[in-house]
């Protein structure tokens, strides 16, 4: 079994994960665990309360697959905490997925001045974060893998879900294009 484990805080943007986790959550060979400062509940930017499963001094990296971290407002300098988690992870070569705000986080912590990425906007990821450095590896995607790092823009939690369930082999690659044309498209083939 693989965990997934998700960072949930106060003010997350859940719409930019809820497309993976309902898929992710049926597929028996995969663990959704959610995680917090603390363990106590946390309300969305959609205002949803929720209990995490675990606090951040209950989690080992040993039993991480993959790191999803959504986006949010409190990515602006209140999550600094998640900091050691992250490096650990990065240095380990375990996948880390991070939406909209989360990669401001990550660039202004350096971690995408050596792999592709994207995020919201070049200019803008620039203006955020002064200490980024890769912007000569910057795509204009909307979410992008590259080694063990998966990044999206915030106008595209379908893509982002895409992205980690082939990074995590959800499906077989005919099946994720099945699910993204039907949720981007409405399109469903047979």
């Amino acid at each position: 079994m693989k965990n997934v484990y998700i960072f949930l805080f106060e003010g997350y943007s859940d719409w930019e994960i809820a497309y993976l986790t309902p898929e992710i959550a049926k597929n028996e060979g995969f663990a959704i665990k959610t995680f917090s400062a603390d363990g106590n509940f946390v309300r969305s930017a959609g205002y949803l309360q929720v209990i995490p499963e675990y606090s951040l001094k209950d989690i080992k990296t040993e039993d991480i697959d993959i790191l999803i971290l959504p986006g949010g407002f409190p990515w602006d300098g209140e999550l600094d905490y998640i900091l050691p988690l992250v490096k650990q992870l990065y240095d380990k070569h375990i996948t880390i997925a991070a939406i909209c705000g989360a990669t401001i986080f990550l660039a202004r912590k350096g971690f995408l001045n050596d792999v592709k990425h994207t995020s919201n906007d070049l200019q803008y990821l620039k203006m955020v974060a002064p200490e980024y450095t890769g912007e000569h590896l910057y795509q204009h995607e909307k979410a992008y893998s590259d080694k063990h790092i998966i990044t999206a823009n915030g106008t595209a939690p379908i893509e982002f879900a895409k992205e980690i369930f082939e990074s995590i082999s959800l499906y077989d690659s005919t099946r994720i294009e099945k699910w993204y044309q039907l949720f981007k498209n409405g399109i469903w083939s047979e």
